[in-house]
């Protein structure tokens, strides 16, 4: 077994601690959605998404961006901070632009996700992000020592595993319903890791039926190299 997740389970063994899914010590495959309530196409890709939500092996990741706004509909959960996330992919992926729906993998290849077929193909052929140097104790990241790396930023990702229904009133969606899953809440930049250890003490939620996820990611837009599933 790798020594550092051989460290970081045994260190999660300890009543105290929060409890990872049985899945991240095999590896997740991070699916990140970024939709908008006033985009027309994104419906089918959410309702793709949504029925991945359940899957241990999958940290599914739903991000509102707020340029459809512009269109008549304010979407009720979209923030400048996604819409950053997207933008940053955009240049990490050189895809030249933006565009919703899109689903990013692994933060290492992105489609709009429309077509469930290709989606489950490009899922399959992703790879399992480890749970690598990441640990977590109570209310504190830990992030092993490891060779020297190349800057990694850390990031805390809040997010609601509830189905939340959205009655869509103006725009393009006008009079359509639509569901939501694992919409992301809270991105907070925790910050970087370079190959020696560090700890991150984790702010409090927002609120309650917010679940946490920790991603380790080369860079703005760049790969994500570890994901943890709390």
């Amino acid at each position: 077994m790798n020594p550092i997740l051989a460290f970081g389970l045994a260190v999660l063994t300890a009543a105290n601690l929060w409890t990872i899914s049985a899945t991240a010590a095999g590896g997740l495959v991070v699916v990140e959605l970024f939709q908008s309530q006033g985009c027309s196409s994104c419906p089918p890709a959410n309702a793709n998404v949504n029925a991945m939500t359940a899957r241990g092996d999958l940290l599914v990741l739903s991000f509102g961006v707020t340029y459809w706004d512009r269109l008549g509909w304010r979407d009720t959960f979209a923030t400048p901070a996604f819409t950053n996330r997207q933008y940053d992919y955009a240049k990490g992926l050189q895809s030249g632009n933006v565009y919703t729906p899109q689903v990013v993998l692994n933060g290492r290849q992105h489609l709009p996700g429309i077509n469930r077929g290709e989606l489950h193909a490009a899922i399959a052929h992703a790879g399992r992000v480890p749970a690598g140097p990441l640990s977590v104790a109570a209310n504190v990241v830990s992030v092993a020592a490891a060779p020297p790396q190349a800057p990694s930023e850390v990031w805390l990702v809040r997010y609601d595993p509830r189905t939340i229904e959205v009655a869509v009133q103006a725009g393009e969606n006008d009079g359509r319903t639509l569901p939501h899953m694992n919409l992301v809440r809270e991105l907070v930049r925790l910050g970087e890791w370079t190959g020696r250890a560090r700890t991150f003490v984790l702010p409090p939620p927002g609120s309650a039926t917010l679940k946490t996820a920790i991603l380790m990611q080369q860079g703005r837009g760049g790969p994500i190299l570890a994901a943890l599933s709390l």
